[in-house]
């Protein structure tokens, strides 16, 4: 078997063999490509492997597809070829998704692929159309976020290893569902984190929060800018992944004339083209920078679809009336903001933001930004999980406010995402937690979360210790809530909604020039309508709602709360804290 490793400051590279005789085998410079070490020896799935630089230690290869041991353990070899697929899959777009943001490590009490599997079921009932997990990439210890792996071509081993991230894809599959797989290229975790050692990963030329930035256009960025892609290649074509979440593509810091997110889009595109699936990229951008989803040959990034937060913090806003922090910018007038997010797809687009006291964004073009390449959630993992208690809507609000975000997120012009748990308005938390066994690390991340919320008010004894194994344990779901009241209704709201969006034409239209949104922010009533279609939400917490429908006799499609249908007048009637879809004619 050929081994090769991207070593270009070394002066000698060993491949060591922990399996057998532990054979050591000098290896030798590539002459066709610089920087590059390679060696024949023999090996098969699962041979144990690593490499030493100069006569060093041990380390893993960057590109290993297994760490047995986790982080900083030596790699192991993955022969792709012999997992059995079950299921033959074609794909199956973004247009016209509904997406589910899961953590393997809380979806269920056993958090592996296995336990996640067998839930497959209910989201298929759900009308889900892809499961978007977070990352799977190792990292240390057995529970946590995921941010913080080290090795992007790896599969945390707890969770079930590559071949267990193959079954849960392939069970994926056999449900109907596709999977998008949220990979972190802007960063790499502290623990076990060798890269520096091979080559300049990273460069001192620019600065995220994490330290030096990913090196994508200094000398060497050409291999590291290749290290990434291929790493975002294998996992939609060796695991038959069906998109890929781009973590914080902000902070991609790439002066280079061809930006790396454009690079990696056409090689994503390009390995669509010979696969016959439909692949894509979601970003995760806080800079509402139309070229992060315009074309390539218009000048943009080419990347599928983007995360919105503006829509979600115009509705929490609106929700909940918080003011701190980045929902501050929408305060004022949430009704407002939301009525700009379903039309315009950004608030921020190049107005005041009292947050960063700067202006900040610049408009998307509605006429030709098709709806479905931004992503509309009332909650994320992000959303949750960096609340000081990492407490969901549902811990605040009531389950008729929980039912009218459900019908803004579920039959806006947006692809629509929701948290797990989300469905049947959960009540565990989801909350910050590591599992580091450094312990200096692990008390580094547990003052450092301490005195963060500190500078908002926060006491040290409220804030959950990450490295408490009871932090994660309260932030798995609880698989017998959907079966009592109101989960249940609210399991059952989603999934009408759901069907109405599929079975309906407008969530299909394509442009986000068609929505017409009214709304009071007096009375607190909000209609957002695109064709013949109406949604129609009462946030009042005592007072019933007359909202002018558009059009007399609409037909009431579905209905949180006691609503009649339009008379003559064509107003509904909607109670404190309701909803209702409508058809006019």
């Amino acid at each position: 078997m050929d081994f090769e490793v991207w070593a270009p400051r070394a002066g000698t590279v060993a491949l060591h063999m922990e399996d057998g005789d532990g054979a050591v085998t000098p290896m030798e410079r590539d002459p066709l490509r610089p920087g590059w070490w390679r060696a024949e020896a023999p090996a098969a799935d699962g041979t144990r492997y690593g490499f030493a630089l100069d006569g060093g230690p041990v380390r893993p290869d960057p590109r290993a597809p297994r760490l047995p041991d986790g982080p900083g353990g030596t790699g192991a070899v993955v022969d792709h070829g012999l997992f059995d697929w079950r299921h033959p899959w074609y794909g199956r777009p973004l247009a016209g998704a509904v997406l589910y943001e899961l953590h393997i490590g809380t979806f269920t009490p056993e958090g592996t692929f296995g336990a996640a599997a067998r839930r497959l079921d209910h989201l298929a009932a759900l009308g889900i159309t892809h499961v978007e997990l977070m990352p799977v990439c190792p990292f240390p210890g057995t529970h946590g976020w995921g941010y913080d792996g080290v090795a992007p071509w790896a599969v945390h081993e707890p969770y079930g290893g590559p071949d267990g991230l193959k079954r849960f894809i392939d069970a994926a599959h056999g449900h109907g569902l596709g999977v998008v797989l949220d990979v972190v290229h802007n960063h790499l975790g502290p623990s076990g984190n060798h890269l520096p050692e091979f080559g300049p990963y990273f460069t001192d030329r620019h600065h995220t929060p994490w330290g030096a930035a990913v090196n994508l256009d200094a000398p060497g960025s050409d291999e590291v800018r290749a290290y990434f892609t291929g790493s975002a290649l294998a996992w939609l074509r060796d695991y038959r992944a069906d998109g890929l979440r781009l973590d914080a593509v902000h902070a991609l810091r790439d002066d280079r004339a061809r930006h790396f997110l454009a690079e990696l889009s056409a090689a994503v595109d390009a390995l669509a083209a010979r696969t016959g699936r439909p692949l894509f990229l979601i970003a995760e951008s806080d800079v509402n920078d139309p070229r992060t989803t315009a074309p390539r040959a218009a000048g943009g990034h080419g990347l599928h679809a983007q995360w919105n937060d503006d829509f979600h913090h115009a509705l929490h806003t609106a929700l909940t009336g918080e003011q701190q922090g980045y929902y501050a910018d929408f305060a004022e007038d949430p009704l407002h903001a939301l009525a700009k997010t379903l039309t315009g797809g950004f608030f921020h687009d190049g107005g005041w933001s009292s947050f960063r006291e700067r202006s900040h964004g610049a408009p998307l073009d509605p006429r030709t930004t098709p709806a479905h390449r931004l992503l509309a959630y009332a909650q994320t993992h992000d959303q949750i999980g960096n609340r000081a208690l990492g407490d969901r809507l549902a811990a605040g609000l009531s389950p008729g406010l929980l039912a009218c975000a459900a019908a803004l997120v579920l039959t806006s012009p947006c692809t629509p995402m929701l948290f797990m748990g989300e469905e049947w308005g959960a009540r565990t938390p989801w909350q910050y937690f590591t599992d580091h066994p450094d312990p200096e690390l692990a008390e580094a991340v547990r003052r450092g979360r301490r005195r963060e919320f500190a500078s908002h008010g926060w006491a040290e004894e409220d804030i959950p210790d990450p490295q408490d194994p009871a932090t994660r344990a309260r932030s798995c779901l609880d698989w017998d809530e959907p079966g009592r009241d109101p989960h249940t209704r609210l399991l059952a709201w989603h999934r009408e909604l759901i069907a109405l969006r599929r079975a309906l034409p407008e969530p299909a239209d394509p442009g986000l020039a068609g929505v017409k949104v009214s709304y009071d922010s007096a009375e607190r009533w909000l209609c957002a309508g695109r064709g013949a279609l109406r949604t129609v939400v009462n946030l009042s917490a005592g007072r019933a709602a007359r909202v002018p429908a558009g059009a007399p006799h609409a037909r009431v499609l579905a209905a949180w709360g006691d609503c009649g249908a339009p008379g003559a007048d064509g107003v509904v009637r909607l109670p404190p804290e309701s909803a209702a879809v409508l058809a006019v004619p």
